[in-house]
């Protein structure tokens, strides 16, 4: 049973708000650095869209994921991000949904630790499904990011495109979200409870 206190805080409180704003500029700027400046076979653009998920719910991380896409892609004039915003999408709800059943819970320990790295490899494996296709029939397989070499070594193992961005993806993806999830949890880890009460379900966090 939810306890009275979850009940009672909104689930797009201004805690919560002001949240999903900084995070959606934290992702923007991860993403950019890392796909499109240094040109990385990581992402890192979903740190925010997961912190958002695992103390505000599903609903908000769903539309944190939503936004940065849309955001990122108009600040920096990078469409390509925009089709990407289902994948956010995705990512934002799993974390919702695993921070509601408490996953990222402090009181777990280094075991806790482990649970939150193998949660983010399986979260990167749905990812890759639902990204790869968008990278394909979107964009051909180039999407101009760091990503773009691996997908480039695999068309040297098959001269199928689909096979090689998924291929890229089903690397890049869980490596990425379980990075992602452990970064997510060490924060939470070091914010003080009163902080985490502040959102809809940090109360699961504690």
């Amino acid at each position: 049973m939810t306890p009275p206190l979850a009940r009672a805080r909104p689930r797009f409180g201004t805690s919560t708000i002001v949240l999903m704003g900084v995070s959606i500029a934290f992702n923007v700027v991860m993403g950019q650095l890392a796909g499109n400046v240094l040109k990385l076979p990581l992402y890192l653009d979903s740190i925010g869209t997961v912190l958002v998920g695992a103390v505000a719910g599903p609903l908000a991380g769903v539309a944190t994921g939503v936004l940065s896409n849309v955001a990122w892609g108009l600040t920096f004039s990078t469409p390509d991000t925009i089709p990407f915003a289902l994948t956010s999408a995705v990512i934002g709800l799993l974390a919702g949904i695993l921070g509601r059943r408490g996953l990222f819970a402090a009181r777990r320990g280094a075991v806790g630790g482990v649970l939150v790295g193998v949660a983010g490899f399986i979260v990167g494996i749905v990812a890759a499904l639902v990204s790869a296709p968008i990278a394909y029939y979107v964009f051909g397989g180039s999407t101009g990011g760091g990503t773009d070499v691996l997908v480039a070594i695999f068309r040297g193992f098959t001269n199928d495109i689909f096979t090689a961005t998924l291929a890229q993806s089903s690397i890049s993806d869980p490596i990425d979200k379980t990075i992602v999830f452990l970064l997510v949890w060490a924060v939470l880890l070091a914010l003080p409870a009163s902080v985490k009460l502040l959102f809809p379900q940090g109360d699961r966090s504690i």
